[in-house]
């Protein structure tokens, strides 16, 4: 159940993102579930390769480059989808930051939620 809401949630997110930022382009919930899900693969499979690729960089940058990776697992994701649209690089960054805040969010009244007692 946890994780159908997160997922529900999370594709509400990315329709909030493509509102507030116009880089950022979303046609409709069902391309937003598509998206959250593929973004959720992305970030499950290629996310943890990447970094232990990249960490020497990541750590000569103190942690910067991992916001590098955030942008192109959502660059990526907008690249085989239709119906989801990053404008660029710099639009995957910003876009992959506001998507990420509000997962934290989601996380957490989640977590509140769900807590076992």
């Amino acid at each position: 159940m946890k994780l159908a809401l997160r997922w529900l949630l999370s594709a509400a997110a990315l329709l909030f993102v493509a509102y507030v930022y116009s880089g950022v382009q979303v046609q409709s919930f069902p391309s937003a579930l598509i998206a959250a899900l593929v973004i959720g693969l992305f970030n499950a499979v290629l996310r943890p390769i990447l970094v232990l690729l990249t960490l020497p960089v990541t750590i000569v940058t103190v942690g910067l480059f991992l916001f590098v990776i955030n942008a192109l697992m959502f660059w990526s994701a907008a690249g085989v989808l239709d119906g989801f649209h990053v404008s660029g690089f710099g639009a995957a960054l910003l876009g992959s930051l506001i998507y990420s805040v509000l997962g934290l969010l989601i996380d957490s009244a989640l977590g509140g939620l769900f807590a076992k007692k």
